[in-house]
This record gives C-alpha cells, structure tokens and sequence, in this order.
C-alpha cells in the first residue's frame, strides 16, 4: 500500500521501512525524546528505535570538544 501511494504521489517507490525511518528520525529532529520516539513507533525496546533514527552529524558536531593540545 505504502509503494503504490508513494508512486501515485509522484515520489518515487519506497516501502513502510522508510517511511517508518523518515517519520523517526524527523521527529527526533524537531525535538522529541528517543523515549517518544520509541512510544509513537510502538516499539518495546528504544534499542529498535535508535536503529530507525539517523544521527544528526552537525548536533555531534557541535558536543564535540577540541583534542587536548590540537590548535583548535
């Protein structure tokens, strides 16, 4: 079902799986816990989610502190 609405909106074939990811991971974007995350994907085990959620490179980016002694 989710292929054949996918095709009919002119967005290319795709399956639950990603639809399923997208949803994940733009929900950790605006914000939510992984715990609601996991909650909303009906998962009963966060482990599950965090394979669904992709990881936000620049939020990382941004924990990071400089290498003890490096020039930055």
């Amino acid at each position: 079902m989710v292929n054949r609405a996918s095709l009919k909106a002119g967005l290319g074939r795709f399956g639950p799986r990603r639809l399923r990811h997208t949803a994940a991971s733009r929900m950790r974007r605006a914000g939510l816990s992984l715990t609601t995350v996991a909650q909303v994907m009906r998962h009963h085990d966060i482990r599950v989610t965090t394979l669904y959620v992709d990881v936000d490179a620049g939020a990382v980016a941004s924990l990071a502190r400089p290498w003890p002694g490096s020039l930055a």
